[in-house]
């Protein structure tokens, strides 16, 4: 013997499975937010450019280091010199080959020192550029974690309300589903959990749950059956609930 439920009762299945349908794109609609890919985009972007603004800032860093220890070496040559210049200045110094070989030393020293001072400023070049790359990135950086917060507030946002609609719909389903048979609330909740959908309206002799026309043999079955039979899909098996517009 098939399941038996009043015509009202049949008929409240579909109010059941329009709000279950409504959840479901709730759901999805919550998956598949634009903002969640969005927020990942710009995660990544920040991952990458918090690793380019470490490598930045060590390279400068390192620049830093180098420059002080150049300066540091024009300071040595420079004192040297400036020390041969006073022994030279002195008069103290007659010998010929001992004034002469204390010239000498002093141009070498002279000329070292304009070397050295060529590669500080060198230094202080790329420096300059380094940290005009940290600032760079940092100030990108600045920039998509504010696009990432405001990419945040509004998915908070969208979440909230889909939330809001998804217990507004929660609400109004213990109503409905009291209104329904025991046994053919189960058999509806198994069927969506099969398929999505578990009734479906005849309408104008086809299933709107598969699309499905029904064979003209299925429709005098369906014809033929008593008004507080639950009849099926003989093609999705959904539970096919007769209104005035089943066309039978």
């Amino acid at each position: 013997m098939g399941m038996k439920a009043a015509p009202e009762a049949q008929k409240r299945l579909l109010d059941l499975a329009e709000i279950d349908a409504g959840l479901d794109r709730l759901r999805h609609r919550r998956r598949s937010l634009p903002e969640l890919a969005e927020i990942d985009d710009l995660s990544k972007q920040l991952a990458a450019l918090a690793t380019r603004v470490i490598a930045a800032e060590t390279d400068a860093g390192d620049l830093a280091r180098d420059q002080a220890k150049a300066e540091s070496d024009v300071d040595t040559v420079r004192t040297r010199a400036e020390r041969d210049q006073k022994r030279l200045d002195s008069g103290q110094i007659s010998s010929p080959k001992d004034l002469a070989s204390l010239q000498s030393e002093i141009a070498s020293l002279r000329r070292r020192q304009g070397d050295l001072e060529e590669v500080v400023l060198e230094i202080m070049e790329r420096r300059e550029a380094a940290e005009a790359q940290v600032a760079t990135f940092k100030s990108e950086r600045d920039k998509v974690t504010a696009e990432l917060r405001a990419a945040e507030d509004r998915r908070d946002a969208a979440l909230a309300e889909i939330d809001k609609d998804a217990a507004e719909l929660r609400d109004r389903r213990p109503p409905i589903a009291a209104d329904i048979p025991a046994d053919v609330l189960a058999l509806y909740e198994k069927l969506r959990e099969q398929s999505g959908i578990g009734a479906a309206m005849l309408h104008g002799g086809r299933c709107l749950g598969c699309r499905t026309s029904l064979s003209i043999a299925d429709l005098s079955r369906i014809r033929a059956a008593a008004r507080d039979e639950v009849v099926r899909c003989e093609e999705c098996r959904r539970i096919l609930v007769r209104t005035a517009e089943s066309g039978l």
